[in-house]
């Protein structure tokens, strides 16, 4: 039985004088902050904002690199060469240090966003040139990888900090990979049918899935999107659950 995690969540996701959910409650309540780099999402202001947020509230902050592409909020796959992705990583995780040196707050750690992120779970190419980049900008961030995935695995083989992460309000395929956004079973909105499937998962290690067994999965954080409607709900009704299981939330790495 897991006794403690991390809890994670994608934010810093607006753009100019456009927002995207409720980062400032959401800090409240969570442990890890994947913030966006300006490739699907961010600028330098909501870049900074976002830091100084976590760093007030004592969140660990983490890159959130994606496909430059603010109008499909990085959810779609931009055809590139592995060796282009890995420039753009390196790009946009060398831009949020720079804002973050500014803030006064340290990156620990990266974490592919949508669609980059689902794409480097299974191709070897894309997952070695993400690795890549990261080692390249600096060897002292970690990964936060999707659980079971060719990414999570490669970094682990190359003697990165590797954690796994696993998702609150997402479901599964049999695959261990998460159901396609198109799908209408895709997401979960209840926080506590989020809250039942996590802590028998992290009672038993074996995560349900949609039309078969349930699978092992290892886990050192748990993910909400912060781009939810759901968001604030659901982290409010995890922790609360969570709590009464006796499960504590902990960062993975120290701010």
């Amino acid at each position: 039985m897991i006794t403690h995690i991390d809890l994670n969540s994608d934010l810093g996701e607006g753009y100019g004088p456009w927002t995207m959910g409720q980062d400032d409650a959401i800090l409240s309540l969570v442990t890890s902050a994947n913030i966006a780099c300006g490739g699907h999402a961010g600028d330098p202001e909501t870049m900074f904002r976002t830091l100084q947020l976590a760093k007030e509230s004592g969140v660990v902050a983490g890159a959130h690199p994606g496909y430059d592409d603010k109008p499909g909020f990085g959810r779609r796959i931009i055809p590139m060469h592995p060796d282009e992705i890995g420039r753009m990583v390196a790009s946009q995780i060398g831009s949020l240090m720079g804002v973050a040196s500014l803030a006064g707050c340290n990156l620990r750690y990266v974490k592919p966003h949508g669609a980059l992120a689902n794409l480097a779970a299974d191709d070897a190419d894309v997952a070695r040139a993400i690795l890549g980049a990261v080692r390249a900008v600096s060897a002292d961030l970690a990964i936060l990888a999707i659980s079971g995935t060719v990414l999570e695995q490669l970094a682990r083989d190359a003697g990165l900090r590797v954690f796994s992460e696993i998702f609150a309000d997402r479901a599964y395929l049999p695959s261990g990979r998460l159901v396609p956004r198109g799908r209408p079973d895709a997401l979960i909105h209840d926080p506590e049918v989020a809250a039942t499937r996590l802590i028998g998962f992290l009672a038993s290690g074996r995560m349900p899935v949609v039309g078969g067994e349930p699978i092992a999965l290892a886990a050192d954080s748990i993910c909400l999107h912060g781009d939810s409607p759901d968001a604030l709900a659901m982290a409010r009704g995890l922790r609360q659950h969570l709590a009464k299981a006796g499960i504590s939330l902990r960062p993975f790495l120290a701010a």
